[in-house]
């Protein structure tokens, strides 16, 4: 995946500077072949089952049984014991903890290719945007727009920045446009759509199953969405456009709403909780391996306790049998 035009931006009122990147196709293809677009070569880019090509429509615009047998559980070992007590419970709780900690890390593992959140972002305060509508549909792809405004409602609400989608094919009249009238192109759109510098403007552009985003962040908006952040959302983006069972408002709307969040949390290493999760399970192996010596020694101090008191008995028997017969003789 090429990366262009990170941290640019023009200069505007303060000072300050609108933040300016995107991301042509690239990498992996699904058809096969090479297509030019933005920047040049690059790898053609199409969603498999579901159709990412523009299709004609209008350009829309808004915003115990007594007789049963004990269940027989493995113990460490090898061979089965009667599953009664804390040999059936501490086994059990381990195998639970080791199925969280794997969840946790295929988990985390399955987000490998998301850019990680690596710093504490604060949203924008409330009053910061003049509210917009939420996208343009240059592609005619947008047929529910409710459910593609909840998930990038759900990114307004974590960060205080409201997004805009402009789904197009042509920047300027032209299907190959060059990154520098792109960048002109968003710079002058953003003008157009927004009274404010707390918009993030999304371009994506699609032509003949090549992709591109590019993104314009308004100067007080490049507070919370800068380069990191704007890869955490390119990067969902690209993730979910290759999802087959999503819908083309399903995989924009889930690429908002997952980017929202990952962007305002610190993205945790999974190694603190898989340390602590092992450490558990250690904890519950010894002392499971404690009580069951603990229980062996018992059970032999308990044979030994019974040989002695048993062999007392049969001593004092003996004595007493000889005695009463030696009693019976001396009478005679």
């Amino acid at each position: 995946m090429a990366r262009r035009g990170s941290g640019g931006g023009r200069s505007f009122g303060g000072g300050g500077s609108r933040g300016f990147g995107g991301r042509t196709g690239g990498g992996s293809s699904r058809r096969g072949g090479v297509s030019r677009g933005l920047g040049g070569i690059i790898g053609r880019r199409s969603s498999g089952g579901v159709s990412r090509t523009p299709v004609s429509g209008p350009r829309n615009s808004n915003y115990g049984s007594p007789f049963h047998r004990p269940h027989r559980t493995p113990i460490f070992g090898g061979g089965f014991r009667s599953c009664s007590g804390l040999g059936c419970i501490v086994p059990l709780i381990v195998a639970f903890l080791i199925i969280i900690l794997l969840t946790g890390v295929f988990s985390f593992s399955g987000s490998g290719s998301v850019t990680r959140s690596s710093v504490e972002r604060e949203p924008l305060p409330r009053g910061s945007v003049v509210e917009t509508g939420y996208f343009t549909d240059e592609l005619g792809w947008i047929q529910n727009q409710t459910e593609l405004t909840a998930g990038m409602q759900n990114f307004y609400r974590e960060t205080g920045v409201q997004p805009y989608l402009y789904l197009t094919d042509t920047i300027d009249g032209s299907h190959y446009p060059a990154e520098s009238d792109v960048e002109n192109f968003a710079l002058s759109l953003y003008d157009e759509l927004f009274a404010d510098e707390a918009h993030l403007l999304l371009i994506f552009f699609e032509y003949e199953g090549d992709y591109s985003t590019w993104y314009v962040s308004g100067v007080q908006a490049k507070s919370v969405i800068d380069n990191e952040a704007a890869d955490i959302l390119l990067d969902y983006i690209d993730r979910y456009y290759y999802t087959d069972n999503l819908s083309d408002e399903e995989f924009l709307s889930r690429a908002f709403d997952d980017a929202g969040e990952r962007i305002m949390s610190v993205t945790r290493s999974p190694w603190i909780p898989v340390l602590i999760v092992a450490g558990i399970a250690a904890i519950l192996i010894i002392a499971f391996i404690w009580w069951q010596k603990s229980k062996k020694q018992k059970n032999i101090e308990a044979e030994q306790t019974e040989k002695i008191l048993n062999a007392k008995l049969d001593s004092f028997g003996d004595s007493e049998a000889e005695e009463l017969a030696n009693k019976y003789k001396e009478s005679e």
